[in-house]
This record gives structure tokens, sequence and C-alpha cells, in this order.
């Protein structure tokens, strides 16, 4: 996973985010691509908003087609709310979804709590490591509301200002109508912060 967050100015950035997603280890055996971007518009301490736009491919495993099974335009928006309690750092992140799926239309709704703790620091900065652990919950507008549960937890490595290293593992239950069907996943993520300059 790669995400950026290039600073325009004091109040807004640009969000940029590549997912490869395997169904295997072997990195040829892709189950989902997920491309996105957005504006960020950050205010107060630690709140941000953001709109945005994804284009997600989905793939099967051994499949005979050539292409992706499915392909999903994805509008979204997003409030960020960061904060500390002592060493602690947690984030709220409640996001909406206007999914495009071929002629289907879709709404999901979406809220993460992650906290981060550093190790031997009291904060997180250039040169210190830290664990992190979320949980996120996706629920649909419908009759059967339940989408998804997802349980991360990480090691992270913060080099520098502009640069920081994820790898965890997920697990993600799915909701169906034979109940909660669950599957594990390997994570390695770089985030990518670029400041903006002053004159």
């Amino acid at each position: 996973m790669y995400f950026g967050n290039h600073r325009l100015n004091a109040e807004w950035s640009i969000h940029s985010e590549v997912q490869h997603r395997n169904s295997t280890v072997a990195p040829n055996n892709l189950e989902q691509l997920l491309l996105r971007t957005g504006v960020n518009y950050h205010f107060a301490s630690g709140n941000t908003l953001t709109a945005g736009y994804g284009h997600i491919t989905n793939y099967a495993l051994e499949s005979a087609q050539d292409g992706p099974e499915t392909t999903e335009h994805r509008i979204w928006q997003q409030f960020l709310r960061a904060h500390r309690l002592g060493r602690l750092k947690l984030e709220h992140r409640a996001r909406t979804e206007q999914r495009f799926i071929h002629s289907d239309f879709k709404t999901r709704y979406r809220y993460r709590l992650m906290g981060f703790w550093p190790l031997k620091a009291e904060s997180i900065g250039p040169g210190v490591s830290y664990l992190g652990l979320y949980n996120e919950i996706f629920v649909n507008p419908t009759n059967t509301p339940w989408d998804r549960n997802r349980l991360f937890a990480c090691v992270g490595y913060q080099a520098s200002a502009q640069l920081n290293f994820q790898m965890g593992v997920l697990h993600q239950a799915i909701h169906s109508a034979n109940g909660w069907n669950g599957s594990w996943y390997a994570q390695i993520g770089v985030f990518l912060n670029t400041p903006w300059q002053t004159d």
C-alpha cells in the first residue's frame, strides 16, 4: 500500500493512494487494484475534511477472463479527527462512499478508530518505532446493514518527518446471508507526506 499527502498550503493538500491486493503471496495473483485520490481541507487542530474519487478493479484467482471481473467508480467523503491522550495518539475516521459498480449503485458508511503507541519515546517522530491498532466497521443503509469489519495490528517506523513505514496483519470479516466469513491478510504500507514551502 502507498499513501501520500501532499501539502499545497497550510489548509489544502492532495491525497494519493495505491493499494495492490493479492490473492496469494505471489505479486502476480492480483485480487484487487485500488487507486484513490482526493482533496483535503485541514482546519482547527487535527481535523481534516476530504472529498475524492476512487477506481477499483477486482479479479478472481485463476479466472479465464483476461480483464477484471468488476470495475468500480467510487466517490467518497471523509472526516478525520486526530488527538492525543498522553503518549497515545488516536484517530477517528468517518467515511461515506457512493459506489458505481457497472449498472449498480450502492452507498456505504465506514467508521475507523485507530491508536498509535510510540516505543521508547514520548511521541512519534523521526527515528521512532510504534505499535498501531485499529478496528473499522462498514455498514449499508439497507435491510442488511452489516457489510464487513476490519481489525488491524502493525509495527511502524517513522523514518523521517515525511516518510513512514508499517507492517502488519489484517483480519477482514465479511457479512453475507450465511453469516460472517473471515480472512487474514499481511500488509505492508508506505506513507509519504510532502510539506508545503512558504516564500
